[in-house]
């Protein structure tokens, strides 16, 4: 199956929190941020991304309570590449989304300062 095939897959699929995450950012509606869901990052498949802010939102569910190296090995790919890896649990999202948009915002406020580069 083709990265493209697979993301369209991935975003047909997605679960209620992915939902209510992709509710929040959709349409710039965060800070005039524009996220893209189920982006074919190196090997991966990111959530959700920011190309301008190189951020990376993974919606964590209790499936990855297991998969704690995969999730390290992931990460460290992506931070290689310049992301930033925010992960927010199932609970955080449906719980307090007010709480993960400003964590979202922290993120990108902090990569901001910490020089990651701007994507025109």
């Amino acid at each position: 199956m083709q990265r493209t095939d697979r993301a369209r897959a991935l975003r047909q699929t997605d679960n209620l929190t992915e939902n209510r995450l992709w509710t929040m950012l959709r349409g710039r509606r965060l800070d005039g941020l524009k996220f893209r869901r189920q982006v074919p990052i190196d090997r991966y498949f990111a959530d959700f991304a920011c190309m301008e802010a190189r951020l990376v939102i993974e919606a964590d569910g209790p499936s990855h309570r297991q998969s704690k190296d995969y999730d390290l090995a992931r990460t460290e790919v992506l931070e290689s590449l310049g992301f930033q890896v925010l992960r927010v649990t199932n609970e955080q999202v449906l719980a307090d989304p007010s709480g993960v948009a400003m964590a979202i915002r922290a993120a990108v406020t902090a990569g901001r300062s910490a020089g990651r580069p701007r994507r025109p």
